[in-house]
This record gives structure tokens, sequence and C-alpha cells, in this order.
């Protein structure tokens, strides 16, 4: 835990109390920094709490924090489901549903809710940044800063640069990435940034190779893993993401770049009509 701060943030909020919430809390609390989550629902906050300290006592009994490292960062997050309550927040990371109109409106609400200091980021993995600039009076001091899920074990974060940052905005991102033991790569603002505009081109053709009959889909994860030396097949990949989460990425790939690639394949769509979305549900590709 660094619990310095000086060249970062005194108070970061986060709005989106989910897997990726709770993880980007527990993260920033352990770089030292206050952070206040804010949540839907009371019972959202209260779950994303028990979820932060879950995790936190987990890093304790394998030997990776020690007890005090704990106490410290869980004294750090707090959690309320009212966004005024961000107000005095220097820096604040949307994480919420990867939906643009949905974005949108909440950046347009941080707005005028948040001090005009502060930063306003996403942590969309797809999306256009500007969008969520263009809601602001800020859009100098919006910008993207997309965290991978587990957010604790990942090491990479894609900072994006909308065309409307200043320098000194993403200047003072990239103290904060770095503060939160992370390591930052710098993109520019076009859909998919880096990892996602590379790997869904190659979990979409996985599924167009399954439903061409080439090979089986537990032989297609198998090759991946023993030929490429990926940690996982593109088929559980899939699940692990989430097949709705997945095919909103695609559809946006295809809306900028008009790529066969990115046209979602029939089973993905078919996956999603019948709410097989993956891990979360019990059934995707693989039953779970």
């Amino acid at each position: 835990m660094s619990g310095d701060t000086s060249a970062n943030f005194a108070k970061v909020g986060i709005c989106g109390s989910g897997i990726m919430g709770a993880g980007l809390a527990e993260v920033v609390a352990r770089a030292g920094i206050d952070v206040i989550v804010c949540a839907r629902t009371q019972d959202g906050a209260a779950s994303m709490l028990a979820t932060v300290s879950n995790s936190l006592s987990k890093q304790v009994s394998k030997g990776k924090l020690s007890e005090d490292e704990r106490s410290l960062a869980i004294s750090l997050v707090r959690a309320t489901s009212s966004l005024v309550d961000l107000k005095d927040c220097d820096l604040v990371i949307e994480s919420i549903v990867e939906d643009l109109d949905a974005k949108r409106h909440l950046f347009a609400e941080l707005d005028s809710v948040i001090n005009e200091a502060a930063i306003l980021v996403t942590n969309t993995s797809t999306l256009a940044v500007i969008e969520m600039a263009r809601m602001t009076k800020r859009p100098d001091r919006v910008c993207g800063l997309h965290f991978f899920n587990p957010v604790v074990i990942m090491p990479l974060v894609e900072i994006i640069r909308p065309l409307t940052a200043s320098d000194e905005t993403i200047a003072k991102v990239v103290n904060f990435v770095k503060a939160c033991g992370k390591d930052g790569v710098h993109v520019q603002d076009k859909a998919g940034f880096i990892v996602n505009a590379l790997l869904f081109p190659y979990l979409n053709n996985a599924v167009r190779m399954l439903e061409s009959g080439t090979a089986s889909m537990s032989d297609i994860d198998t090759a991946m893993m023993g030929g490429c030396n990926f940690p996982m097949g593109p088929f559980t990949l899939l699940d692990l993401v989430g097949i709705d989460t997945s095919v909103s990425i695609l559809d946006a790939l295809y809306a900028e770049f008009s790529d066969d690639n990115y046209q979602p394949r029939p089973s993905l769509r078919r996956l999603v009509a019948e709410g097989k979305l993956g891990r979360k549900t019990g059934q995707g590709f693989y039953t779970y």
C-alpha cells in the first residue's frame, strides 16, 4: 500500500457498485486514498462493502496483505446511494453498465454535482469517451481509464485520451494509475482501444469457426491454450466476460469500423436471447 497521494487525489468517487466498482474501490483504498462508492440502492452499497471486506480478508489469508494494511484499506472505503455525496471528490470514476445513453446521462448529472475542478473518468471498455465529455462543461477534464476484471489482479489500465482532454488531466490520471500499482498504456479515443479492438475479432472468429464445424468448442479452447499459451480458451473467456457484454462490445466496434470481423455471430445473439449470458447466469457456451 503506497499511502502516498501527494501527486494524485485525496478523495476518489466511484459510480457503480458491481464487481468492477468493488474492485476499483479496493485498489484505490490499498493505494491509501479515501474512496466513496455510489450505488443505486443502500442494499447495493452494503453488498459492495461486504465484497471489498471479503476480498481484503482473502489477501491477508494468502499472505499478500497484513492485518494492519487490511484494516487501513477498509477504513478508507465508504458507500452511498446519493450522487451528492461525491461532490467533494477530486476524481470520479464511472463504472456502470456498458450503455452509451446511460453513461451520457450520468456524466451530465455528475457535472452538475461534482466540484468544477474535479476530473471525471469513464471505465468504458469500448465506447467513445468524447461522447461523455460532450455532456459536461469540463470536457478538458474528462478521459477514460479502462481497468480490467478482476481489478485487484489485472495489472493493465488503458489511459484513453479524447481530443478534448488537457495535458494536465492526462498527467494527473497517469500518476493515479501508478499510485494504484498498475501499468498504464496510452491510446487514442477509438472504439475498443487496444485490447478489445484486437481481442474481440479473435473471440468472434472462434464462434464463426465453431459454427462452420471446423472443430468442437472444447478442442478450440484446448488448442488456443496449448498452442498459444493463453490462460483460457475463447469460449471460456466469452463466458467470463459475459455474452451480453461481448455482443455490446462487438456492436460498438462494428458501428465504428464496419468490419465483418466485428459483426456478432448468430450464436452469440441466440445465447443472449435465451438469457444464457455465461458464468453470471450459470450457463453460456458452458454450464456452470
